[in-house]
């Protein structure tokens, strides 16, 4: 629910950031901060809200899409001092873009159902990268592939990088030649580490995790998703193992791999039960 404060409540943040950011009597360091030094911040806060949604814990999701709005307004302050735009271009050109994507909402195209929209979504979109079409060929760039971000997560980028090819029919029916094409990879991986070929093993490495993430898009799975599920699983067991053997009266770095393993299996039995 909305309150009278919403709106003041944004100019004080955005004045807060000017006052930070002035040369008299700011913060020395956000003086120094520039686009660059300032986007992995912006990543990171994006992952922090993600984390807060799959723990669904809405009092730290608050708090987080609030570092999240501030890097926007951080990166933003910035433009301004340089004379490109301010927060308001910012929010003028996302509502604009909204309004253009939803003609069922604020136009005259008729769309009940969510498969309607979606087709309708990606209509727009795609004309969109059309008028961008001319500029990528100019830099020697696939318009099909051209704005898929260069800075996105690896395996996110990949996913994107296959929808685009997809679209146009560069794509396997189904899985199954996907899983084939894992088994071919794995085993050209396989060569270069027996052969000791280190340059072999990284870019069979990553042939290896492309075509993983092609699995995961054959799937409507989320590699990046099911990856972070992977690792707090990870986390949860071995913090397990961990307490198993302290309540044995061990400490994990005089354990050999053996016992460690031993615990390992006890934490994950522990997992499974109901």
């Amino acid at each position: 629910m909305t309150t009278p404060h919403d709106l003041s409540s944004l100019a004080e943040l955005l004045r807060i950031m000017a006052r930070l950011r002035d040369p008299d009597g700011g913060c020395p360091w956000d003086l120094e901060q520039n686009f660059a030094t300032i986007a992995p911040y912006t990543i990171e806060e994006a992952y922090e809200v993600e984390d807060a949604i799959a723990r669904n814990d809405l009092p730290a999701l608050k708090d987080e899409l609030g570092d999240l709005l501030l890097q926007v307004v951080f990166h933003a302050r910035m433009a301004e001092e340089a004379g490109h735009f301010a927060f308001p271009d910012v929010a003028a050109g996302i509502a604009d873009k909204m309004i253009r994507r939803h003609p069922h909402v604020f136009g005259d195209v008729d769309a009940q159902h969510a498969d309607t929209v979606s087709a309708n979504w990606e209509s727009i979109k795609a004309a969109e990268r059309a008028a961008k079409a001319d500029t990528a060929m100019e830099q020697g760039l696939s318009p099909v592939l051209a704005g898929v971000t260069a800075g996105l997560p690896a395996l996110l980028r990949a996913v994107k990088l296959q929808n685009r090819a997809a679209r146009v029919g560069f794509d396997w029916p189904d899985k199954r030649p996907v899983l084939a094409k894992i088994r071919e990879e794995l085993a050209e991986l396989e060569t270069e580490i027996d052969a000791g070929n280190i340059a072999g093993i990284d870019e069979e490495f990553g042939d290896f995790l492309f075509v993983v993430a092609n699995l995961a898009r054959h799937l409507k799975l989320d590699p990046e998703a099911s990856l972070r599920a992977a690792n707090r699983k990870f986390e949860g067991r071995f913090s397990k193992m961990e307490a198993i053997l302290l309540a044995d009266g061990k400490q994990l770095a005089d354990c050999d791999l053996v016992t460690m393993d031993a615990a390992w299996d006890r934490a994950k039995a522990l997992g499974k039960k109901p």
